[in-house]
């Protein structure tokens, strides 16, 4: 699917988390609001990055973007950062000590099966260490705490609510209680001895829904509360479309041809039942595909892309050959390796 083709505001939660500033005025501690939780979509995506850029806008001069491949491989916008840091050399060395880890048959050779492993394994490591940030957070780093009552973690993120009320107009207020109620409302559904305290295991499905079919029917919610703007319950074409693309001009005629192809997938593909409209099953199939397998697909365009003899698996040559394919790039700006690549 071209990246162009995802909701303007999807963000791959379970590769950024990412704290922001909410974009009224008001700078929020970056401790209090974590964008993930604002989001309202939480597509299994492998990256944050569009896949495929659209340089013209017009659908006819797209690129492939290797950030995407790179996050996507390496499970974190970090890892991928800092090997765009390394010199060419630098990058094979250490590339050359992952290809060996994924190998795990040792017979030299890298096949697809070993790549999706490798990639799902690295996603589920970018939860991992996410969950422990924001675990140790909300806890205040006491390792006597196995639950966080809902009253903590209402008060950490959402407490300058009460100190700012009176400098805020009620829209701004407004917004914000919107937000603690849908996190409230996912809350409850992670808890699922309904204790109002979730425990590690119940904070991943809450940071992380699009992770466990149990949180899937919030994720819709969400989704429905942020695209249906006349609140009929279900996504119109207009709607489905406006939230990925606004015309510059109000008055020009011109659409891309890629917001063309997106309504034609709209009607062939998304809507299953041909009124005309996304429902509550059909936007959970768009937004949580259970016959899509994002690391299969990855390490399928990935064995593409470097597969010179085109025989289906990839030599350890092969990948240091390419090493831009998977890791940093050819225009890389020359540092020092920051960090450390740690095991699983």
């Amino acid at each position: 699917m071209m990246g162009h083709a995802l909701p303007r505001t999807i963000i791959l939660l379970f590769l950024i988390n990412q704290l922001f500033i909410i974009s009224f005025g008001l700078a929020i501690p970056t401790d209090k609001l974590d964008k993930s939780r604002q989001s309202r979509v939480f597509k299994k995506q492998l990256s944050d990055e569009e896949h495929f850029k659209d340089l013209d806008h017009d659908g006819f001069n797209e690129v492939h973007n290797r950030d995407f491949d790179h996050e996507a491989f390496l499970g974190s916008n970090d890892e991928a950062d800092e090997f765009d840091q390394l010199t060419p050399e630098e990058s094979k060395s250490r590339l050359s000590k992952i290809v060996d880890r994924i190998d795990v048959n040792h017979d030299g050779n890298v096949t697809e099966s070993e790549l999706k492993n490798w990639i799902y394994q690295s996603q589920r490591k970018y939860i991992f260490e996410d969950v422990n940030r924001q675990w140790q957070t909300h806890t205040d780093n006491d390792s006597s705490m196995k639950a966080i009552p809902w009253a903590n973690f209402r008060n950490k993120t959402y407490g300058f609510i009460e100190e700012i009320g009176i400098k805020r107009q009620a829209d701004d207020l407004k917004t914000y209680a919107d937000m603690l109620k849908r996190d409230e409302r996912r809350w409850l559904q992670a808890d699922i001895d309904g204790d109002g305290a979730l425990n590690k295991d119940e904070f991943v499905l809450f940071l992380h829904p699009e992770e466990n079919s149990r949180m899937h029917a919030v994720v819709v919610e969400e989704t429905l509360e942020d695209i249906d703007k006349d609140g009929d319950g279900r996504i119109s074409e207009s709607e489905y479309i406006s939230d990925m693309y606004a015309p510059e001009d109000d008055h020009s005629q011109y659409v891309p041809e890629w917001v063309t192809r997106e309504r034609e997938q709209f009607h062939s593909y998304r809507d299953k039942n041909k009124d005309g409209y996304l429902d509550r099953s059909e936007i959970k199939e768009w937004i949580v595909p259970t016959d899509y397998d994002h690391a299969e697909s990855e390490a399928k365009h990935l064995i593409y892309e470097a597969d010179k003899n085109k025989d289906g698996i990839l030599t350890k040559d092969e990948i240091l050959e390419n090493y831009d394919v998977f890791v940093g790039s050819q225009a890389t700006d020359f540092g020092e390796a920051l960090t450390r690549h740690d095991e699983f």
